[in-house]
């Protein structure tokens, strides 16, 4: 059964009232026509609930805007949706790509700031949210009195004499849901063993952030990771107001999770009423970083799960923890993402 408008349907009651579901939710294909944007393909869903998103096809099938009964929940960056022909790759210049959005994939072999690894330089937060999806498909369709609606694709990322990294990527959601599940399975198709880092880089902002905002989020451990951070562990789940001249505060977390394994986080405006609910498997992804930019303009909290505690593929192969994937061997995750009320 469906729940809409106050009340549970079946397939049959609703199909009473409507010749195409479309009418109340849908997937539409786009390309955007201007600027640094022209030729991003981009998948508008909608889920007849309150819930709209955009899935980029040109960024690794990331989440973009998204919002619930016009409330925009995520923080979108000056830069837009800019095409990855414009990526620069080299030390920080990540940034003149980070769209923002409700979340931007970080690896697949190193995230965090960059640094140099033997012969390879690494910027930050790795290549793959600036590479294309290949194999993309989408689908509309009832399952019994269930109405599905899902993009999946897969997204290579490799170069000759390294790495053959592939991210196998499912967008999925239902009509009168409010929520969205990501399932990804990276796999290493080279013939050699690889690093595999990867983090959630999800952005949240205004109106879902102010400094009513609330974190709700057990933490077993919390280390700052940078120096603004230092002085201020014990004010982590404080958001403050846009501050002119705000320092980037990055902690680290050790999320606490239930008896099944599972990781629940949550951000909720009382005064809006709304909020936004992770839940995602702690075996899998272990760490969840935090940013806090409260400033002027570029006002951003960021929820961020990852697999690695170390920021960036020098630190983690100094202190001996970075993950490998053998040739062939795949890992799954899976994150759902849920607009919660009150």
């Amino acid at each position: 059964m469906i729940h809409l408008y106050n009340r549970d349907w079946s397939r049959e009651q609703l199909l009473r009232y409507v010749d195409s579901v479309d009418q109340i939710a849908g997937i539409r294909l786009l390309e955007a026509g201007d600027g640094r944007e022209r030729g991003v393909r981009m998948f508008h869903v909608w889920t007849g609930a309150g819930l709209t998103f955009d899935v980029l096809a040109d960024r690794a099938l990331d989440i973009a805007a998204f919002q619930f009964q016009g409330m925009s929940l995520s923080w979108i960056s000056s830069v837009g949706n800019i095409h990855p022909a414009y990526y620069e790759p080299h030390g920080g210049a990540w940034l003149r790509s980070f769209q923002g959005g409700l979340f931007v994939t970080c690896g697949l072999d190193h995230f965090g700031g960059p640094c140099v690894d033997g012969d390879e330089e690494l910027g930050v937060h790795g290549r793959i949210s600036n590479l294309a999806a290949s194999q993309i498909s989408y689908r509309t369709e009832w399952n019994g009195d269930d109405y599905e609606l899902e993009i999946s694709g897969r997204v290579r990322q490799t170069r000759v004499y390294g790495e053959n990294l592939v991210l196998r990527r499912k967008i999925s959601t239902a009509l009168g849901s409010n929520q969205v599940r990501i399932d990804d399975v990276v796999t290493n198709e080279g013939r050699e063993p690889h690093p595999h880092m990867i983090l959630y880089h999800f952005n949240l902002g205004f109106p879902l952030i102010t400094e009513d905002a609330v974190i709700v989020m057990d933490a077993e451990e919390t280390v700052p990771t940078n120096p603004a951070a230092s002085d201020r562990v014990a004010h982590w789940r404080d958001l403050d107001a846009p501050t002119s001249g705000f320092a980037q505060e990055v902690f680290r977390h050790r999320p606490a999770a239930d008896e099944r394994g599972r990781v629940r986080i949550a951000v909720k405006n009382p005064g809006l009423g709304v909020g936004l609910q992770w839940t995602f498997e702690r075996d899998a992804l272990p760490y969840v970083y935090q940013w806090k930019q409260m400033g002027d303009g570029t006002y951003v909290l960021g929820i961020e799960p990852s697999n690695c505690g170390y920021q960036g593929r020098c630190e983690a192969r100094e202190q001996d923890a970075l993950p490998y994937l053998d040739p062939g061997e795949s890992q799954s995750y899976s994150i759902d993402v849920e607009v919660i009320e009150r």
